[in-house]
């Protein structure tokens, strides 16, 4: 601050010394002007009168308030090491801040900290609010940020354990902010479940967004602690169980932010069970929902209607039920996509029909990718490796069914009535004279 009025100064005297240059009369006229009038010279208080007065330095207060506008509007702007050093000049200058200042400060330096990553310094400031501030209206704000930040380290004990604090700290606080600590409430219980969620704990996990639901929740709220509590029972292993949640979730939420996943892991879960039929009638409806259902988020639906019918067909694929498989990557090559996902769809259909032995309409599907891969333009780029790949194996197969079909006319030649009669018999050769 003191370099800045430095500068201001410097400023203001090269500007007072370029204006008298530029208004004073050449040094003779001013001598000859001088000796004419012999006017005295002006009273000091003339002068005094006349130059600019010194700007006013800001006081500390008003630089501690300018240091929190710019650690706030750094914040916002994700500029956290900009952040992290104006909120670090409020601390340093502790001494004559308010204690609002300091609490302000102290929450901004952690949530800088905390975006920058640098989770270990986040939660050190934040546990020194809490030991310098024990009854601050904030607490709940505090324990749910810290919770958060612990858990991203992996200390999922200490993470649950700061979320349970939410809950006491707004027990104790007044009655003015209800809602808002009431919300507050429920986020710490939805973390507490996301928390043994990701620890592996699926069993908590269930029990907690399962009583999640039973809350005065917001739909959509409402909605993901039924889809996680599904999804809990799917990774303990528990699918009976998974089938009924997720079927129960889909019906009251077809168009949740989850539904796309939710209808892949009831395709999985169905056939792990051995439902066939009805893994496969999961599979369709999700491969053939309607576009309003997918409207919100075209993306994620396409992600999942992919990896479902994907999946699901390889497996019939393998496990030998080439004409369910078919069914499956028919419906994935209507949905249309980029030729590095289109064309080996076109390939597996290729190998399904030649298992079906329909080699007139795999040779038909192995020639589309050809002409498609053909018609890339002279200039375009190398292709991606996937479909050198699969140019490569749709003309090796074109090949081998080539070679199928003239070997099927050979055994058919030889195996045709007036190929048997021409053909002397082991007796007849036998008796034939030796020339």
């Amino acid at each position: 601050m003191k370099l800045s009025l430095i500068i201001l100064g410097c400023l203001v005297s090269v500007t007072a010394l370029r204006a008298s240059s530029e208004t004073a009369p050449p040094p003779a006229a001013a001598a000859a002007a001088h000796v004419a009038t012999a006017a005295p010279d002006p009273p000091p208080e003339a002068h005094a009168a006349e130059a600019p007065a010194p700007a006013a330095a800001p006081s500390v207060a008003e630089e501690i308030a300018s240091l929190l506008r710019i650690g706030d509007q750094q914040l916002v702007l994700q500029d956290w090491a900009s952040a992290v050093l104006a909120y670090n000049q409020v601390l340093v200058a502790s001494r004559s801040a308010t204690d609002l200042q300091v609490r302000t400060a102290l929450i901004g330096l952690a949530r800088a900290y905390r975006g920058d990553l640098r989770l270990t310094q986040s939660c050190a400031v934040y546990e020194r609010y809490i030991k310098d501030y024990p009854g601050d209206d904030q607490l709940p704000v505090v324990f749910l940020e810290l919770g958060r930040c612990l858990r991203v380290l992996g200390a999922h004990r200490l993470a649950i354990s700061r979320f349970y604090s939410v809950l006491n700290t707004t027990l104790k606080l007044p009655e003015d902010g209800t809602n808002n600590y009431r919300q507050l409430a429920r986020t710490a219980q939805f973390e507490i479940a996301e928390t043994y969620f990701q620890s592996g704990d699926y069993d908590q996990a269930f029990r907690f967004y399962s009583r999640l639901r039973l809350l005065d929740l917001a739909p959509p709220d409402r909605a993901r602690a039924a889809f996680k509590s599904a999804y809990a029972l799917t990774l303990k292993g528990d699918d009976d169980k998974a089938v009924t949640h997720l079927r129960t979730y889909l019906s009251l939420y077809p168009d949740a932010e989850n539904a796309a996943e939710a209808r892949h892991l009831l395709a999985l879960g169905l056939r792990r069970l051995g439902r066939a039929q009805e893994s496969l009638a999961a599979t369709l409806e999700l491969l053939k929902i309607e576009s309003s259902h997918t409207a919100a988020d075209p993306k994620s639906w396409t992600h999942w209607q992919r990896k479902t019918g994907n999946h699901l067909a390889n497996s019939f694929y393998e496990q030998g039920d080439i004409l369910t498989a078919l069914t499956i990557y028919e419906c994935l090559r209507d949905l249309g996509g980029p030729p590095e996902w289109l064309l080996p769809v076109h390939y597996q259909i290729g190998l399904c029909q030649e298992r079906l032995n329909q080699p007139a309409l795999a040779r038909t599907t192995y020639d589309l990718i050809l002409t498609t891969l053909s018609s890339r333009p002279a200039d375009a780029p190398p292709p991606p490796a996937i479909l050198q790949d699969i140019n490569t194996m749709v003309t090796w197969r074109l090949k081998h069914l080539s070679w199928l079909e003239s070997t099927a006319k050979q055994s058919s030649l030889l195996l045709s009535p007036g190929a048997v009669a021409s053909t002397p018999s082991p007796v007849a050769a036998a008796a034939a004279p030796t020339p």
